[in-house]
């Protein structure tokens, strides 16, 4: 017997500035009355699929069991395949475009199991164009899900392996330097790394030295020592910090202030972490240093 889920959890670039968020909740709504739409955000930037990937991922083992929702689409009315992904044996499934936007969430919620892609019109709103599969495949794919019906009649199954794989850059590390890139700025201006605490070796004390370049500083790179820290109060001063966040990633972070936006970090920037001095006293005040 097919599961009867009881929520959706919608992630987007669409805003809401537009109509575009409310006529898909509105399309569950009228499908599945029961169900429960909670939006996880609708503020990606738009065709950012890398961004919607990692959203998704850092949401995925917090979000209720049932429907995800994802719709991250600049391929909408190409040949890009719409798919349902069943993961954690039918807790939950995943339903969005083949892009890469769901290989990182379903990664970690253990794999995929079944996989459709959605081909069957009887589950699908006439379009009156192509351009909005949200509404009319996604979110009624979502809402018959949450009636009961099975993955099965939503469309072909397809092999999970044919999935397209997500764009999540690996870090390069070594027992001194750790060669990472920006994974994302939140809106208090920290900027979370593709490094966890694990990919620092046992060379890496309380102090690492973060080196990054700067589009206007003409000597090709810029220094700061940063203090490993477990809350954004243990940096006073203006100083430079790296603090576990609730992701569990390491993030370049200041007290109360946009560590980007002082730095100059930004989403794809690579960053360069090297052991420091323990001794050594933290500076406000960067070190810029010629490239060899």
């Amino acid at each position: 017997m097919a599961r009867a889920y009881e929520t959706v959890s919608f992630l987007s670039d669409f805003g809401t500035q537009d109509e575009f968020v409310g006529v898909v909740k509105s399309v569950i709504r009228e499908i599945a009355p029961h169900a429960v739409v909670i939006d996880l955000t609708h503020g990606i930037a738009p065709f950012d699929v890398r961004a919607g990937s990692l959203a998704l991922a850092r949401s995925i083992s917090y979000v209720a069991s049932g429907v995800v929702l994802a719709v991250v689409d600049p391929g909408v009315a190409s040949a890009r395949r719409g798919v349902a992904i069943e993961v954690a044996d039918g807790e939950g499934v995943l339903i969005g475009p083949d892009n890469g936007l769901l290989a990182p969430a379903v990664s970690m919620a253990g794999g995929a199991g079944r996989v459709v892609e959605l081909t069957n019109t009887e589950r699908q709103l006439p379009a009156v164009g192509a351009t909005f599969a949200g509404r009319d495949v996604f979110a009624p794919a979502a809402a018959h899900l949450c009636n009961g019906v099975d993955l099965s009649e939503l469309g072909e199954p397809i092999d999970a392996g044919l999935l397209l794989p997500g764009v999540v850059p690996l870090p390069q590390a070594d027992d001194t330097t750790v060669i990472a890139q920006v994974l994302w700025v939140d809106r208090f201006g920290n900027a979370q790394l593709n490094v966890g605490p694990a990919d620092l070796s046992e060379r890496f004390g309380d102090r690492v030295d973060i080196r990054f370049s700067v589009p206007t500083d003409p000597t090709g790179g810029t220094t700061r020592s940063a203090r490993r820290a477990r809350s954004y109060a243990e940096l006073p001063g203006g100083a430079v910090g790296l603090v576990v966040d609730s992701s569990g990633m390491l993030a370049v972070a200041m007290d109360q202030r946009s560590a980007a936006a002082e730095l100059g970090l930004d989403v794809g920037d690579q960053v360069t972490l090297t052991a420091g001095d323990d001794d050594a006293q933290p500076g406000s005040q960067p070190v810029s240093i010629r490239p060899h």
